[in-house]
């Protein structure tokens, strides 16, 4: 395994979210999280115009196989932390996210497991060595996940054989949805004929079917 694997993602806010695993422990790996969250923070910046320094949230996400060495909670596997007033201990800005989960100190087992957070926990930690999915992991949620684990153990030959029926089935789709949509279109377009023999008027036959004016008035 690499010693670390890093994600930029987005969602449908615009807010960024840095998802790094962790494997090998790194003496300035705080100093690490502050330097990475730093580059989504500035790339928000417009060029060539003002700007009101508005910024959309960061969070860092970091995954450890490995747990920080000054703490004292020894139990505590997962941390979440942003800036804070010291004197009042509020939180200064909330835009500004690091979550750091230690997973050499989950230590649960699948019949302790109760919240979702605990089964996503669970999987992180296990997914590698996971031969069948566990009774508590039955959920919907987990579907795709252990589907997509499934093909990530495929060798060379079988991934090669599972992508080509794929392809053949994503081409079949693409048939069909097309000879549907072309069915649809000849629908419209026989309601069309219709209604200008019926003298109806340009535009309304045009709302009526989806068509445009053009295509109604070439008919």
């Amino acid at each position: 395994m690499a010693p670390a694997t890093r994600l930029y993602c987005q969602n449908e806010k615009g807010e960024k979210f840095i998802i790094e695993l962790q494997n090998a422990e790194q003496l300035y790996f705080k100093d690490r999280s502050i330097f990475y969250a730093s580059f989504p923070i500035q790339s928000q910046a417009p060029k060539g115009r003002e700007w009101d320094y508005y910024l959309k949230a960061v969070y860092t996400i970091g995954i450890l196989n490995f747990s920080f060495p000054d703490q004292s909670e020894q139990e505590r596997y997962l941390r979440e932390v942003q800036l804070i007033d010291k004197e009042t201990d509020e939180v200064f800005y909330d835009k500004l996210t690091f979550i750091y989960l230690e997973m050499p100190k989950f230590k649960k087992g699948e019949d302790e497991l109760i919240s979702q957070f605990d089964k996503w926990m669970f999987v992180l930690k296990n997914l590698h060595r996971l031969q069948d999915r566990p009774v508590k992991l039955q959920e919907k949620v987990f579907e795709k996940l252990f589907a997509e684990a499934e093909i990530a153990k495929l060798n060379p030959e079988d991934m090669k054989a599972y992508e080509e029926s794929l392809k053949v089935y994503r081409d079949n789709y693409s048939v069909i949805k097309t000879a549907k949509n072309e069915g649809r279109q000849e629908g419209r377009i026989e309601i069309a004929k219709r209604l200008r023999k019926k003298g109806i008027d340009v535009e309304i036959i045009a709302e009526t079917t989806g068509l445009t004016k053009e295509q109604v008035e070439k008919l």
